[in-house]
């Protein structure tokens, strides 16, 4: 019999080596579904995708499949904004991230190293932090004296 094509950044087999956690193919494509809604990326796009960034897609899936089979309520839990009851010292309970119990840990780390979801803010250079136009270094320095005309401020 052949094998089905791959449709997951993961196989059983990786979940296993990287984790050392025995997942069910069930298990480890709950786990995929998971991860592509938070990298709002599926593996159909894989030719898209470079090598660099399969490699922490693959990480995210094993990491998300292994801690899926802790979280036997994953599917069905309340989303819980706050909870507990005041103690001793008159603070009250519990309150989680939007996806603290949606996601493992290690798998949102592996996400945060995805090149589509890193930021994508820009350093706009400027002559005086960066070195380049007629300023120098340092407009303020006594080496720039030279370019500027002096007025008094009398």
């Amino acid at each position: 019999m052949t094998q089905p094509a791959q449709s997951t950044w993961a196989t059983t087999d990786d979940v296993a080596t990287f984790t050392g956690t025995e997942v069910t193919q069930a298990q480890l494509m709950q786990a995929s579904a998971t991860i592509d809604m938070h990298a709002a990326r599926t593996y159909e796009d894989v030719t898209r995708v470079g090598t660099r960034d399969q490699y922490w897609m693959k990480l995210a899936v094993c990491f998300q499949a292994a801690w899926l089979t802790e979280q036997p309520d994953m599917f069905v839990r309340m989303d819980i904004l706050s909870l507990g009851s005041a103690s001793r010292t008159g603070r009250g309970g519990t309150s989680f991230g939007p996806d603290a119990l949606l996601i493992a840990p290690n798998a949102k780390k592996a996400l945060s190293r995805v090149s589509w979801l890193k930021s994508r803010s820009l350093h706009v250079q400027s002559p005086f932090t960066d070195g380049y136009g007629v300023f120098g270094t340092d407009p303020l320095s006594s080496g720039s004296d030279g370019l500027y005309s002096w007025e008094s401020l009398e």
